[in-house]
């Protein structure tokens, strides 16, 4: 059966991995609250523009918010109008783009190779740790990656058609997929495209690989498709947008934003242990000896793009996990290819391949262990943590079981099972064992570990702006940032333009409740404040509560 199911002409692989994604992205979407600061920015913008019914000018706290583009804020508003406002709903686009994506990845190699191809691209992508997560996320990143990998791919299909009427078309579909990358998460991702094409450029020696009429369509097709928002955006309000973005990326590429200054090395750790297998098993496509009949050199573009993405995001001072997250794309095709080449061959993956998946993935399982171990006997490590906030934020109750570090161990040991069949030279039925292992595991530990991990943290507070939906009150947390009190307390515009004064609601004569939430360590600094009430604590969180006067 598996090997059929690897045969080069079954019909169903696009079927297997539609349903796969379906399975796999769609359910227990809204089994955790929105992380801040990500999730929750970009849900509670998609929240605005509801109450507002302002779709045409992103905002966060019904303020023009100029760091990211609408188009996947118009996504979560039609989630929204059909699901409701809540976690579900906002994470059910990416959902949605995770199963395209597969698919995506299924007919291109499909087109190029053949049905195998696309089928173990596809599988790659789905059995891999943070591929896998992000598509059950309510960030921006897997809708512009997209579109992004889609610009590369069309600029491929165009240099490939170089000199006859096919290149004029893909010039026109690459510009207009990069333009909806513009559209979703702003002019970066015309730099990732142009980036990626100037490398593959390089590499064939600058010879001339398009026409003066296939750039043009190019620049024009990208130029059309995002000014359907930034050329109304520029009429209707003037360049402040444009101006506010520039300056706002500038500021991330010279200087950390808080708490995300990171070691130049961080992104290749981040996606080397995130992306496994699939960062493992494309190791050999990064030397010279994997050297095989590419019709489209999908090879190199895909090695261009990684790079792109790599150093780009190292050279970034702000780093954040999701930034290299663009990268996923090209590794996925490297792992493809390597897989798919030796089972062409008929040949066993490279001993330190082998030897790296059992490492790698025995450290995963036992740091999936590991974690319920950790919050089991948290008391136990209160004296080395140096930040009194995480000590505070540990100290909630949350029902453990006792047997949720079973879960890494079973991890460890269904992986082994398809890392065995691998050695044993069986990786048809290694790699489809080890990818839905990881997938299965994945799932479970998203649904009963993550929502424990998330009570210490954040839960506290979010539950506290949850209990003032509905009423006519401010709400502000001090002291640090953060998006849950917007979109928990569902607040709505305020009438009084100095509501968004911190000093205004904490001293001057305010004209309804206004509530405070303060990390439980900075309790003090709200003591200068006499007619402010600690109202509770819990966790990290302390609550305070200040009454209009009468």
């Amino acid at each position: 059966m598996i090997k059929r199911i690897f045969d080069k002409d079954y019909p169903y692989h696009w079927l297997i991995l539609m349903l796969s994604g379906m399975v796999f992205f769609f359910p227990f979407l809204g089994k955790v609250h929105l992380f801040d600061w990500d999730e929750i920015n970009f849900a509670e913008s998609a929240r605005e523009m509801l109450v507002t019914g302002n779709y045409t000018r992103v905002q966060i706290n019904f303020e023009p918010f100029w760091e990211k583009p609408p188009f996947f804020f118009w996504l979560q508003v039609l989630s929204m109008k059909v699901f409701g406002v809540n976690e579900w709903a906002a994470r059910f686009p990416n959902a949605v783009f995770g199963v395209i994506t597969l698919l995506t990845f299924y007919f291109i190699g499909k087109r190029h190779y053949d049905g195998r191809f696309g089928f173990i691209w596809g599988l790659c992508y789905l059995g891999s740790f943070l591929p896998h997560f992000y598509f059950k996320s309510a960030i921006i990143d897997p809708v512009f990656n997209y579109f992004i990998f889609l610009g590369v791919y069309g600029l491929a299909r165009a240099v490939a058609a170089y000199k006859t009427p096919f290149a004029l078309k893909w010039a026109t579909v690459a510009g207009a997929f990069t333009g909806m990358a513009i559209l979703t998460k702003g002019p970066v991702g015309l730099l990732m495209v142009g980036l990626s094409f100037l490398v593959f450029w390089a590499w064939h020696g600058f010879r001339r690989v398009a026409r003066f009429i296939d750039v043009f369509a190019f620049a024009f097709a990208a130029f059309v498709t995002s000014f359907a928002w930034y050329g109304l955006e520029l009429i209707q309000h003037g360049t402040w947008f444009i101006e506010e973005f520039i300056r706002y990326h500038i500021r991330l590429l010279t200087t950390p934003d808080a708490g995300h200054e990171q070691p130049f090395f961080y992104h290749f750790v981040v996606v080397f242990l995130g992306c496994f297998p699939m960062s493992v098993l494309a190791l050999p496509a990064f030397g010279k000896q994997e050297q095989h009949p590419d019709p489209l050199h999908l090879r190199r573009w895909m090695l261009g793009l990684f790079w792109v993405v790599m150093i780009v995001f190292t050279l970034v001072k702000t780093k954040i996990v999701h930034y290299s997250s663009l990268a996923y794309f090209p590794l996925s095709f490297l792992a493809a290819y390597v897989v798919y080449w030796h089972m062409e061959e008929q040949a066993p993956l490279p001993l330190y391949v082998r030897r790296l998946l059992l490492v790698v993935g025995t450290v995963f399982g036992l740091l999936l262990t590991a974690l319920p171990l950790f919050a089991y006997f948290k008391e136990s490590f209160y004296a080395f943590i140096k930040d009194p906030f995480a000590v505070a934020c540990l100290q909630v109750e949350v029902p453990w079981g006792g047997w949720e570090f079973l879960m890494g161990l079973l991890y460890v040991v269904l992986a082994s099972v398809g890392i065995y069949w691998i050695w044993q030279h069986r990786l048809r039925a290694g790699l489809l064992w080890l990818c839905y292992a990881t997938a299965v595991c994945l799932m479970g530990y998203l649904v009963v570990i993550v929502p424990k991990i998330e009570a210490y943290s954040q839960r506290p507070a979010i539950e506290f702006y949850k209990s003032l939906q509905g009423k006519d009150v401010y709400v502000r947390p001090v002291g640090f940032k953060s998006y849950a009190h917007y979109f928990y307390a569902r607040m709505q515009p305020q009438a009084n333009p100095k509501s968004k004064d911190e000093l205004w609601l904490l001293q001057a004569d305010i004209d309804k409740p206004a509530y405070f939430v303060v990390k439980a360590n900075q309790k003090d600094r709200m003591a200068p404040y006499a007619d402010v009430k600690l109202i509770g604590e819990k966790g990290g969180f302390a609550f305070f509560v200040r009454e209009p006067k009468k």
